[in-house]
This record gives C-alpha cells, sequence and structure tokens, in this order.
C-alpha cells in the first residue's frame, strides 16, 4: 500500500456535510506676617499628605476583588514546513473576538519581604472566530472560509514585592506561574494546552487621588504544550506533545476607586506564544496526521467593577 500523508488539522469539515466551516494643584495663600517655620511646616505636611495618599490609592487598588467582562481577540496561524510533500507556508487562520468573564483576587501586605504582593485570576471565554484555510486534499489558502468554536481558559498566580519610589510610584517584581486551555472546534474537534512560567514587573502611579494607572510586562517560557485531535469520518485521532516557546505579556489598566471599598477598572493585556510541530501519527486507513507550527496572538480588553478591602 503507498502510504499516503496529511496533517491531521486539514481533515476539514468540508468531507462532512452537516458541519458548518468553518480578538489639581492646590495653591494655598499665607499672609506674609506668618513665621518662616511656619510656612515650612505647612509646606512639609501638606507634601506628605500628597505621599501617602498616592500609595494608599495604589495599596488600596491592590487589595481587591474583581468581575470583568472580557472580550479575547483571537489571532493564530498554522504554517506547513513542507514535512512529506505536504504545502508549504500558512495553512489556516483563526481570527475574531470571543466574549467572557474574569475573576480576580490581589492583595499587598507586610508579610514577609513588605509589600509582599500576590494576585491570582481566572478568565473564560466562549463564542466563535471566523476560519480561514484549504482542504486536505490540497489547494490554496482561503479556498475554504467559515465559523469555528472557540472556547478558551486561563488560569494565573503571581508573587512579587512592591518598592516605593519617588511617593506615588510603586514598582512591583513579580514571578507567574499559569495555564492556558482552547478547546478548538474544526474538524472533529481539538484541544490544545500547556503551562508557563515567567518574570515580570509591575508599575503603578497614582496622579490624584483615586486613581491609579498600571502597565506590566512579563518574559516566560510555555512547558508541557500538548494537543488532542478527536478521530471521526473513519479516522482515528492522536494526542501527543508539542513544541514550546518563549511567552511574552504586556498590559495597561487603570483603576479608580468611586468610594472607599467599590472600584471600577478597565484594562488591555497582549500575550503571544508559539507551538512547535508534532510528531507524526497514523490516522489509519494508510493516512498519518500531525499538528503543524502554529503562532498565537491574543488581545484581551477587560471591563469591570472591584471591591476593595
Amino acid at each position: 500500500m503507498t502510504a499516503k500523508s496529511c496533517s491531521a488539522n486539514r481533515i476539514h469539515p468540508s468531507h462532512n456535510p452537516h458541519f458548518t466551516k468553518v480578538i489639581i494643584m492646590k495653591k494655598i495663600c499665607i499672609a506674609p506676617r506668618l513665621p518662616a517655620f511656619i510656612v515650612i511646616a505647612m509646606s512639609c505636611v501638606m507634601f506628605a499628605t500628597s505621599a501617602m495618599a498616592g500609595t494608599s490609592d495604589i495599596k488600596a487598588a491592590n487589595n481587591q476583588v474583581a468581575i470583568q467582562i472580557v472580550s479575547t481577540n483571537v489571532d493564530y496561524t498554522e504554517t506547513g514546513n513542507g514535512r512529506l510533500g505536504t504545502t508549504v507556508g500558512k495553512l489556516d487562520t483563526e481570527t475574531g473576538g470571543v466574549p467572557g468573564y474574569a475573576l480576580s483576587l490581589s492583595v499587598m501586605k507586610d508579610v514577609w519581604l513588605g509589600n509582599d504582593y500576590f494576585a491570582a485570576e481566572y478568565d473564560h471565554a466562549s463564542g466563535n472566530t471566523s476560519y480561514t484555510g484549504m482542504p486536505i486534499t490540497g489547494g490554496v489558502f482561503g479556498s475554504l472560509a467559515g465559523s469555528s468554536g472557540a472556547t478558551l481558559d486561563n488560569y494565573r498566580v503571581r508573587y512579587g514585592k512592591g518598592f516605593t519610589l519617588d511617593h506615588e510610584f510603586m514598582l512591583t517584581p513579580y514571578a507567574e506561574l499559569g495555564n492556558h486551555q482552547w478547546d478548538r472546534n474544526v474538524n472533529y474537534g481539538e484541544h490544545y494546552a500547556h503551562d508557563y512560567y515567567g518574570a515580570g514587573v509591575l508599575g503603578q502611579y497614582s496622579p490624584v487621588s483615586r486613581l491609579v494607572f498600571s502597565a506590566n510586562a512579563l518574559y516566560g517560557k510555555t512547558l508541557g504544550s500538548f494537543i488532542t485531535v478527536n478521530g471521526g469520518g473513519g479516522q482515528n485521532g492522536f494526542s501527543g506533545n508539542l513544541g514550546n516557546s518563549t511567552l511574552y505579556k504586556i498590559g495597561i489598566a487603570a483603576d479608580y476607586a468611586f468610594a472607599e471599598n467599590l472600584h471600577g477598572n478597565v484594562g488591555v493585556d497582549y500575550v503571544t506564544f508559539n507551538y512547535g510541530i508534532s510528531a507524526i501519527y497514523p490516522l489509519g486507513g494508510g493516512f498519518v496526521g500531525w499538528q503543524p507550527d502554529s503562532t498565537t496572538h491574543y488581545t484581551l480588553v477587560k471591563l469591570g467593577i472591584g471591591y476593595a478591602f
């Protein structure tokens, strides 16, 4: 028998008629006859009050539990390398916004090192993306297009220490661990997963009372990258490891205290990583399959409320 080859995720629903194929400056006036030492003392009190306000607002933003609505923009691309004579170049893409929500908890207290920072977050998104690709039998990228279901789950925890800078600034280096899951509803279903670890830094600035701006960046590595491809249409599925990669995350956010305990927040996060090509697996009927190289970019837009404690 002559062995035939294919990329497992090229088994498109074009073979299944029931499958639809498939992002304020106060100005204080002092009477000139007041003694100079009183003026100096009052100025020092004003400066200290302003400095404490900035730091306390940042800490308040870092001690809350929050819920957010989230839109995750997916930008995923698979690329063929010509293995066993298959297509070289872009194979398929998944793009579009997927709605969801996020739950988070953050704490900054003097526990061990001083200004110890702990944060945990879970986000979930479920919806559809736009699929563009080609049939298993070959052809040109873009010859197949449609809608594809997507479910995304992310978990992360952080630990770090905050350093106060210039009264209204705080810099918090941190370590982060996390997990990512993606259920992709192409072919007969595919599931992607990986863990990751990394180091990052969170910068925060409180320019006025109640308002805190944040920016963060993380450099990390994925590990345990894995895929499960479901079988169907007379062919077997497979499960196997994928190549790991560097992972980058950046984000910006703003937090405003409407009241002592009630906060509103908005933010944007960007994440990118790669999956390396899998091994070759037998699919039955003389066919073999594999998962090709891919690149993933996620952009998450978040809007929510929090309870500060």
